[in-house]
C-alpha cells in the first residue's frame, strides 16, 4: 500500500475546525502524495486558511542557505506570509491576531542541524504560549525510522541555537510529529497538540520506499543522495572544503583545488570502501567571484539500509586534513542566526571546542568519536513518542 502523508489524512479527515481562521506554516516542497502544494489542496477542499508562514529558504524552499527571508504575499493563495527566517524566528502575539488555529506541513532532512525542525519547535511554543491550538501533519523522515541508525553525539546544552536547540542526536530517525510530542513534553509547553500521523508507514522505509518523486526540501538537497551523506558532510562547511552548493552535486561531492588526489583515493581504498565508492570529478565553480576549476570526489553510498553518515563524515574530514596540514583551514559560516559564523563545527556537532578534537592523534580521536557517537538511551527516550512500528 502506499504511503500517505499526514496532508492526505487530514483532507481525509474532513475536521469541524478547517471553517476557523487558521495560520499555516509551510513551503512549497509540502505537497500532497499526488504532487499538490499543501495549502492548495485545503484551501480547494474549504480550509479556511487566512495567513501563511515560511521557514528558512521561503515559501519556494529556493531561498539560498542562511539568508534572511523577507515577508511576502504567496503567487498561489495570494496570501500574506510572514517570514520566520529573518529578525524573528517566532511568530509573535500581533502576527496571530484573529488566528484560531496554527498547522505546520513542511518535509525534514532528518537531521539535528536541518533547521525546519526548530522552526516547528518554536511554532509549538507560541501556540501553547497564545494557547492555540496547533496541528502538525506529519511526513516520513527521508533517512528512515530504525534506531539502530542513530548517530550522536547529542548536543551539548551549552551549545543551543537555531542549527540544534535541545539535545537530540544529529541523525535522530524520528519524524516530526514524533519529535513535536517529545519537545512538547520534555520542554513542559503543554500546548495543545495535535499530530496528523503518516498512514502505511513503517520505522525501517526510507525515501525510496515510498514510491514517490524526489522533491527538494531545499535547494542544496537535490536528490536523496544528498539527503543520505549530508549529516556527515555538512561538517565541511566549517573547512575551507567546498561540498559543492551551486552545482548539480551539492553534498554529494567535497573538493578543494589543493586536494592530493592519490592520497585520498589510497585512504578511501584502506578505509571506506566498504561503505562509499568514490570517483574522482572536477567542477567549474564560482569561488569568491572567480572561476575555479576545482578537484573533488564524488560519493556513492552502496548499502542505504545501514549507512553511517556522521561517522563517514567525520572519518573524511579527519583524514582530509591530516593529509593536508598546510591547506586545510577551519574557517567561519556566517548565517542570518549567526551572522558571525563563529564555532560553526561546534554548533553542529554538538561538541565544545570541536577543532580540538580533530588535532588528536588517529587512534585516540577515533575512540572519542566512536564513543560521542553512541546515543543507546536516545531509542527509550522516544519510546513513548513513536507514531509508527
Amino acid at each position: 500500500m502506499s504511503i500517505q502523508f499526514g496532508i492526505d489524512n487530514l483532507l481525509a479527515l474532513d475536521p469541524k475546525w478547517k471553517t476557523k481562521k487558521i495560520a499555516f506554516l509551510t513551503n512549497d516542497a509540502a505537497t500532497t502524495f499526488k504532487g499538490i502544494a499543501s495549502r492548495k489542496a485545503l484551501i480547494d477542499a474549504g480550509f479556511n486558511i487566512v495567513l501563511l508562514f515560511s521557514p528558512e529558504h521561503g515559501i519556494s524552499a529556493k531561498g539560498e542557505d542562511g539568508l534572511k527571508i523577507k515577508n511576502q504575499v504567496d503567487l498561489i493563495t495570494k496570501l500574506p506570509i510572514i517570514s520566520l527566517y529573518n529578525e524573528k524566528l517566532a511568530p509573535t502575539k500581533d502576527d496571530l491576531k484573529g488566528v484560531d488555529v496554527l498547522l505546520f506541513d513542511i518535509p525534514d532532512a532528518g537531521t539535528r542541524f536541518y533547521t525546519y525542525l526548530w522552526t516547528m519547535s518554536y511554532f509549538i511554543e507560541t501556540a501553547a504560549k497564545y494557547k492555540l491550538p496547533v496541528y502538525i501533519l506529519d511526513r516520513p523522515n527521508p533517512l528512515g525510522g530504525m534506531f539502530n541508525l542513530v548517530e550522536g553525539p547529542m548536543l551539548d546544552s551549552s551549545l543551543s541555537s537555531f542549527i540544534g536547540r535541545f539535545s537530540i542526536p544529529i541523525k535522530h530517525q524520528s519524524s516530526f510529529g514524533e519529535l513535536a510530542k517529545y519537545f512538547n513534553e520534555s520542554q513542559n509547553w503543554n500546548a495543545e497538540l495535535n499530530v496528523i500521523p503518516c498512514k502505511n508507514l513503517k520505522r525501517e522505509h526510507l525515501f525510496f520506499d515510498w514510491n514517490y518523486k524526489w522533491v527538494n526540501p531545499s535547494p542544496a538537497l537535490q536528490n536523496f543522495e544528498a539527503c543520505l551523506l549530508y549529516p556527515g558532510l555538512c561538517l565541511f562547511e566549517a573547512t575551507n572544503v567546498s561540498v559543492g552548493r551551486g552545482s548539480d552535486y551539492s553534498f554529494e561531492w567535497i573538493g578543494a583545488s589543493w586536494f592530493n588526489m592519490p592520497a585520498i583515493v589510497l585512504v578511501w581504498q584502506n578505509i571506506l570502501k566498504d561503505d562509499i565508492k568514490i570517483e574522482t570529478l572536477r567542477l567549474t565553480m564560482l569561488i569568491d567571484n572567480e572561476i575555479e576549476d576545482i578537484k573533488g570526489i564524488r560519493i556513492k553510498v552502496i548499502a542505504p539500509n545501514a549507512f553511517n553518515p556522521v561517522m563517514t563524515g567525520l572519518i573524511l574530514l579527519k583524514l582530509i586534513k591530516d593529509i593536508h596540514p598546510q591547506d586545510f583551514k577551519w574557517q567561519a559560516y556566517p548565517t542570518n542566526v549567526n551572522p558571525t559564523g563563529a564555532n560553526h563545527l561546534s554548533l553542529l556537532l554538538g561538541i565544545p571546542d570541536a577543532e580540538k578534537l580533530f588535532d588528536l592523534p588517529l587512534k585516540e580521536w577515533l575512540n572519542k568519536v566512536v564513543s560521542a557517537l553512541k546515543v543507546n538511551q536516545w531509542s527509550k527516550t522516544m519510546e513513548p513518542y513513536l507514531l509508527y512500528e
